[in-house]
């Protein structure tokens, strides 16, 4: 009752969450104002990072800002420690036909063990018998380790802001798990066509993921043939599969303009959703386990409409090729409102959730000066006074990826991923590359805010501080002669700045009952800490 009772005083208090790379950026200059070293650190870092850590802030005060972000923006070398961790997950270094070779759908292993649906229907003791023999081949273990290998990576790349852009542009060119055999494509997917772009030219970006075979499968680009298409008798045995509509599907051309590219209010038409998918015929991908190459990109040139075709002011001559597709991405990549769309997301991510038009105006500028350049572009954010402006500190809520990480960034020592910690995100509504809407997670707070929510942080935040989360070590500072100085002493190791009033009040009020009949003594800084991220001030960024 009294995490419920938290959560509603706290709600009251809350409010709205081979590439092309580019030079080395030019020495920044970073603007000044009014606030305090820690509050310039604690915020930079809760943008530009996944949270605050010892080693960041110390790192930080080291270098400078500017010296900071420049190896954020330009990062080079090993990463040995984070590398090591990883090592240790099969799954991560697999092609698509590799790792749908090693982990089967379990027809496919049923049928390699000679047993039929019926038979394992009738004999829950065989099920249970052949889940744990092939406990380390089954397919759910591609998530587990994707969904692992991110936490350890927010929590403990020193690439932070490399980490935070990943997770920005997955988002932005959403696929989910959720889509049949797109489990399979998911580690390749983030590797190939997200992780080596970030900071390199959005074309690259754009054309990586629109032939990755994740998206073909997600959006379903793999099954759009040419009006009246058939597949020839004589090609069934080959790349194409038996059965195959005849007509286009719409669903990645819609996504590309509405989400990927130019954005919904570009002013384009269904009539430019329908040539953008005809541009796009015939790129598919094999969908045949056999011979290693399922999953590979492949243009159905016999598949491909080759008629005259007009998109959003592009113009096609007839009998173009899988070209077609390509001046398309071209096109859009270029577009102005493809630069204003992007800016405008990554203002939202980085700024706050109804970032300055003048602030959107001069990243989108930089966007089509630098023909998108994502290096010069996110930059521009950080060089920019809107970025180090009061309205826009605290002016985030965290996603439950950020909170989660952000939380052991500040107080723990991440040794191992389990799967408590993972589950953690899935009640909090962020379930890791099972985003089913092409949308992705929202960047705003509105989806994140709620009693419900709240109640789940606070939990979270509690068993975290008393070193309950398992693979998760805590180190806190020592506590003080009294509840207030224990708070004091906490909240400046997790915020960076002081409390409010009502914050402050709410969480002196919970600790009370834990004073000894009015005697003021030290209350143990793990119960301070857990109500702490649980509130507000933690909650934002």
């Amino acid at each position: 009752m009294r995490v419920m009772a938290l959560a509603v005083l706290f709600g009251a208090c809350a409010t709205p969450t081979q590439p092309v790379i580019a030079p080395a950026p030019a020495p920044m200059t970073i603007p000044a104002n009014g606030w305090s070293p820690q509050q310039r650190a604690h915020h930079l870092l809760n943008r530009a990072a996944f949270g605050p850590s010892p080693s960041d802030l110390a790192e930080l005060e080291h270098v400078g800002e500017a010296a900071w972000l420049t190896a954020q923006l330009d990062p080079s070398g090993h990463d040995a420690q984070l590398e090591a961790k990883l090592s240790g997950f099969k799954t991560l270094p697999l092609t698509v036909a590799q790792a749908f070779a090693a982990y089967p759908p379990p027809q496919q292993r049923l049928k390699e063990l000679g047993i039929t649906p019926d038979e394992l229907k009738d004999n829950p003791e065989l099920r249970k018998q052949l889940m744990r023999e092939n406990a380390d081949e089954l397919p759910r273990n591609l998530l587990i380790e994707a969904t692992q290998a991110k936490l350890i990576r927010s929590i403990e790349s020193r690439r932070q802001l490399e980490e935070v852009l990943v997770d920005f542009w997955f988002n932005h060119f959403n696929v989910s798990a959720e889509k049949n055999r797109t489990r399979w494509m998911i580690s390749a997917y983030e590797r190939d066509a997200i992780r080596p772009f970030v900071l390199g030219k959005f074309r690259e970006l754009l054309g990586a993921t629109a032939k990755h075979p994740a998206m073909l499968w997600y959006l379903d680009n793999w099954m759009s043939v040419r009006d009246g298409f058939e597949v020839p008798r004589r090609r069934r045995g080959g790349q194409l599969p038996r059965r195959m509509p005849t007509g286009l599907n719409e669903n990645y051309a819609r996504e590309l303009l509405e989400l990927h590219t130019v954005g919904v209010n570009a002013g384009y038409d269904q009539d430019d959703v329908r040539e953008a998918a005809r541009a796009l015929t015939g790129w598919s991908i094999r969908v045949r386990p056999r011979d290693g190459e399922f999953g590979t990109f492949i243009f159905q040139s016999i598949a491909h409409d080759s008629g005259p075709k007009e998109i959003f002011g592009l113009e096609l001559a007839a009998g173009g090729g899988i070209e077609d597709g390509e001046k398309l991405l071209d096109y859009l990549a270029r577009h102005p409102a493809t630069a204003r769309h992007i800016a405008r997301k990554l203002c939202v991510r980085f700024v706050s959730d109804e970032p300055p038009q003048a602030l959107i105006d001069e990243v989108a500028a930089t966007f089509v000066r630098t023909d998108g350049d994502l290096r010069e572009t996110t930059k521009a954010i950080f060089t920019s006074p809107h970025f180090w402006s009061d309205e826009a500190r605290a002016a985030k809520t965290k996603a439950p990826l950020e909170f989660v990480a952000s939380s052991v960034r500040a107080i723990g020592t991440l040794n191992e991923v389990r799967q408590p910690l993972a589950r953690v995100l899935d009640q909090m509504g962020e379930p890791l590359y099972r985003c089913n809407p092409p949308t992705g997670f929202a960047e705003h707070a509105t989806p994140w805010v709620s009693a419900g929510a709240l109640v789940n942080r606070i939990n979270f935040g509690l068993a975290l501080a008393s070193g309950r989360v398992p693979g998760v070590s805590v180190t806190l500072p020592a506590a003080g002669a009294n509840s207030a100085e224990t708070l004091d002493r906490v909240s400046a190791v997790l915020l960076g700045r002081p409390l409010s009033e009502g914050t402050r009040g709410t969480i002196l009020k919970a600790l009370a009952g834990e004073e000894a009949d009015g005697e003021m003594r030290a209350i143990a800084p793990a119960k301070v800490a857990g109500l702490l991220i649980g509130s507000p001030e933690f909650q934002h960024q």
